[in-house]
């Protein structure tokens, strides 16, 4: 699943291309369409596919942001303002292109759901091959509650000390440490593959409780993280399996990781060892890690 460092690799890549065009026409797959008429809201969340169609066509795309994971469309149409969301779920991305066929992975291309027919001639396409991913158009972020209840991004002044309060929460405090740093109330953007690189730097065991993990430390993880995302952030983000950017390359984080998915320590080169927390497989060293 991309996570902050990938959504904001594809944000700052489509901020020069995109802002300050227009929508001329707005496409959706059969295959969404198929999932409304059956009533299972596939991407397309909401609203209907015509209606997401009828409210896009004519609107000028103003501004491009991030907030966590999500991809904020500011659009604007006779001076009235409002927002697509997009969550790219476990496989989905955007595509800046002449012609919506340039696409060259055939994952991507035959999976083809929104495609925006910018001024220019250009398309913005978005492929999603699992269709977890959702694009939802409101008129201003409170009619979008999720948002509104993530933590501060984890480069904001007052972040880390958002953290710590929150890691003392009853609610927190004796949960495994790995599921609360992936919880976005607590800290947003970061899930399995930069938790599981940070408490590896850390040298803390993903399924330890946040209870037995003393302040100082706390206070360490925290920066590991945003060391860790920011490093993605400038080595493109990690592409795992299905991440790609919007002129579809791969990014090179990927390269850097120390423990995702590893089966021997590169520290001490004993065997890792694997846990499932928060619904994910965690892997770690039991001897660098305590």
């Amino acid at each position: 699943m991309p996570e902050l460092p990938e959504v904001e690799g594809v944000v700052r890549s489509l901020k020069p291309v995109v802002e300050g065009k227009t929508i001329q026409s707005v496409q959706i797959s059969p295959t969404v369409k198929a999932s409304h008429e059956v009533g299972k809201q596939s991407i397309v969340k909401g609203t209907t596919p015509e209606q997401l169609i009828e409210h896009l066509e004519g609107m000028k795309i103003v501004k491009i942001t991030r907030r966590s994971k999500y991809i904020l469309f500011d659009l604007e149409r006779d001076g009235q303002q409002f927002k697509m969301i997009n969550h790219l779920g476990m496989s989905g991305g955007w595509f800046d292109l002449k012609n919506a066929e340039e696409i060259q992975e055939g994952k991507f291309q035959n999976h083809r759901h929104v495609e925006l027919q910018l001024d220019g001639d250009q398309t913005l396409v978005y492929a999603d091959i699992r269709r977890f991913g959702e694009v939802r158009l409101v008129e201003n972020l409170a009619q979008f509650p999720p948002i509104l209840k993530l933590a501060p991004e984890p480069f904001d002044a007052d972040a880390k000390q958002y953290f710590l309060d929150c890691c003392n929460l009853p609610k927190y405090k004796n949960k495994e440490i790995k599921a609360v740093i992936m919880d976005g109330q607590v800290l947003c953007g970061c899930g399995n593959i930069y938790a599981t690189e940070a408490l590896f730097r850390a040298g803390i065991r993903p399924g330890r409780k946040t209870s037995l993990i003393s302040g100082t430390k706390k206070e360490q993880l925290f920066d590991t993280i945003v060391a860790v995302l920011l490093e993605s952030i400038a080595f493109g983000g990690s592409s795992i399996s299905d991440y790609r950017n919007i002129n579809g390359e791969a990014g090179g984080m990927q390269d850097r990781l120390k423990m995702y998915g590893m089966n021997i320590c590169p520290m001490c080169h004993t065997n890792t060892k694997q846990k499932t927390i928060a619904g994910r497989n965690s892997y770690y060293c039991p001897n660098c890690q305590k």
